[in-house]
Order: C-alpha cells, then sequence, then structure tokens
C-alpha cells in the first residue's frame, strides 16, 4: 500500500503519523516544496482556541474535529515527549469593551478544564478599560518545536519526504493507492478553488520571559508567551497576498499590545514574520475521485482550508481524514 501525501505543513505531518499508525505496513511518502520554517504552521503561535471561522460540514463534525484535537495535543502534553514536542498547558484573559459574547467560545467551553466569566478584579489586569472577559485555560504547540519532532517521528516509522511542487492531482496520484491533498492555500491552484482565499496575518516575535499567560482584546489583539518568546498580534487581512513585513502593521500590533502591557515596551524584538492562512469558508475535508487521461480512476482525499487553525485542529481533521482513507479503499476492494 502507497499513500502519497501533498503538503508537509502541521496538517500534512499529522496526517502521515496517523496513517503510519493505521497502516504500519503502507510505505507513505511526503510531497512538498515547502518544509518546516517555510510553512505557514512555522510562524503561528500555536494557542488551542479555534474561533467562529473554523467550520466543517456540520456542527457535529467541527466539535468531534475540535475534541479530538484537543486529546491528540493532551495526550502528548502528559507525556515525557511534551519537551521534545513543544506543547504545554497554558491558562489566558479574552478581553473586550464592545460585547461579551467575544469573549465567549462555543467550541471550548465544554471542553478545556476551565472555561470561565472574568472577575471584575481580573478586567483591570490590563489596561483598556475592559468591561467584559473570560478566563481559560487551554494548550499550547510551539511548531518550532512540533514540526521538527513530528518529522523525526515520521523519518523513524519508513516516511519519506519527495521535494518537488505537485502541478496536478491526476498526474501524481498514479503512484498511490490514494492521494490525501494537505496542501493548504496551494490548493486554490491545484484544485482550482476559488473558495480558498488567503487571510494574511503578521506578528511580532519578542523575548518577555516575564509574560506567564495569554491576553486577547479587541481588534485581533493578542499576546501568546510560546517557548521561544512571545508573540505579538495581529492583522487578519482577507484575500491579501503580500508576504512582506508591513512596519505600518507592525506599529499598530505594538500600539494595541503595548497599550494593554507597558512593560512589553522593554522587551527585545526578536522577529517579525508573516504568515497567508488557507481560509474556506468550509474547511474542506472529504474524498473525490479524479479520472486521470487513460481513465484510470484517482483516490484523493482533501483536508484543507484550516484558516488560522491549523495548528489547533489538524489532528482532528487528519483523524477524520484517515477515516475517510479506509472508507475510500473499503469501497474500491468491494468494486
Amino acid at each position: 500500500m502507497q499513500f502519497g501525501i501533498i503538503g508537509a505543513g502541521v496538517v500534512g505531518l499529522n496526517t502521515a503519523l496517523q496513517l503510519q499508525e493505521e497502516y504500519p505496513n503502507a510505505q507513505v511518502s511526503i510531497l512538498a516544496d515547502q518544509y518546516v520554517e517555510n510553512t505557514t504552521s512555522y510562524v503561528a503561535a500555536g494557542i488551542f482556541r479555534p474561533g467562529n471561522g473554523f467550520v466543517g460540514p456540520t456542527k457535529e463534525i467541527t466539535k468531534k474535529w475540535v475534541t479530538d484535537a484537543y486529546n491528540y495535543w493532551d495526550n502528548i502534553r502528559k507525556s515525557s515527549d511534551a519537551p521534545l514536542a513543544g506543547v504545554t498547558q497554558l491558562s489566558g484573559y479574552i478581553f473586550s469593551t464592545k460585547s461579551a459574547a467575544m469573549t465567549r467560545n462555543a467550541l471550548l467551553e465544554d471542553l478545556l478544564p476551565v472555561y470561565r466569566k472574568a472577575t471584575e478584579e481580573e478586567l483591570d489586569l490590563c489596561l483598556g478599560g475592559w468591561k467584559y472577559g473570560s478566563f481559560f485555560t487551554t494548550l499550547l504547540t510551539e511548531c518550532r518545536l512540533y514540526l521538527p519532532y513530528a518529522t523525526q517521528k515520521f523519518r523513524a516509522s519508513g516516511g519519506k519526504f519527495v521535494e518537488g511542487k505537485v502541478e496536478s492531482l491526476t498526474k501524481t496520484g498514479g503512484k498511490y493507492d490514494v492521494i490525501i491533498n494537505c496542501s493548504g492555500l496551494g490548493a486554490r491552484e491545484l484544485c482550482k478553488d476559488d473558495h480558498l482565499v488567503p487571510v494574511r496575518g503578521q506578528v511580532v516575535k519578542v523575548k518577555a520571559p516575564w509574560i506567564k499567560m495569554a491576553f486577547y482584546g479587541d481588534y485581533d489583539t493578542y499576546i501568546i508567551p510560546g517557548f521561544e518568546g512571545v508573540t505579538l498580534g495581529g492583522v487578519r487581512q482577507y484575500d491579501s497576498w503580500n508576504t512582506s513585513v508591513c512596519k505600518y502593521d507592525g506599529m499598530a500590533i505594538r500600539e494595541r499590545c503595548f497599550g494593554m502591557l507597558p512593560s512589553l515596551k522593554k522587551a527585545e524584538v526578536l522577529r517579525e514574520v508573516v504568515g497567508l492562512r488557507p481560509h474556506r469558508s468550509t474547511v474542506r475535508v472529504e474524498p473525490e475521485l479524479l479520472e486521470d487521461v487513460s481513465g484510470r480512476m484517482v483516490k484523493v482525499v482533501h483536508n484543507y482550508g484550516h484558516s488560522g487553525y491549523g495548528v489547533t485542529t489538524a489532528p482532528g481533521t487528519s483523524k477524520y481524514a484517515v477515516e475517510l482513507v479506509k472508507q475510500v479503499l473499503s469501497a474500491s476492494s468491494k468494486l
């Protein structure tokens, strides 16, 4: 049995690891032209906090994806691999001056160990005159650690990397029993999917070891401590393909974050980075049969369109994708 996975970001790697677990005797290959440092996943802060922009085909499936993903990350967090994989527990606050609804999260309130309304005293922890707030305890995955960790696990189980850009699902598919398409934003061209658009993000990474909790504010403002620095954000620019750091976005991020926690003004700037999130109104995790030029049917399972929640939800959608792979193979065996 041979499987080909397109894409080496967190979604592709998680799908590969789960395929190896389900099919230990199969050959699993990852096909990509971007690896680790050059993936969008590498830029992500990695906090487990899927928002309203993460939508599956049904509420039930969306909830299952999120729950399965949380359990996957939490199992790593409880294991001896946690420091190597970059997974830890993290608490934080979501504040707003606009609405209590902006501090709620239906996907998390019944899942996380703690998710509650902030007290009046807690509303004053950050500058900003906050009227509404929530406190939560969640998980964080530092992809600068997790991606190399997952890559090593994949190789150790016999996985192979095939470098190069995949131009066609049907031309590539002839070499594999099933192709799993985890190409992220690349699926826009690969699948001619106009529903997939980039949502540009920019963050400032700083050295601020005194920040031990996450803080969210209005206007997509966030302060998220990680293993190797603190992420200050952010921007969410729909349909923007600009991958260059914008000094004005950086200035706005600093102003908003410094306004919440003035101590950040003395933090050393480590780097500023940009990532294009692959946004789709409905995350696409579904099978598809394609016909190549010779009339052969190519079996494909798609797993892309996670927007800014790829790190958060990758294990959940990958588990679902592997179940679809099993269904596709079972159906073909009965033909």
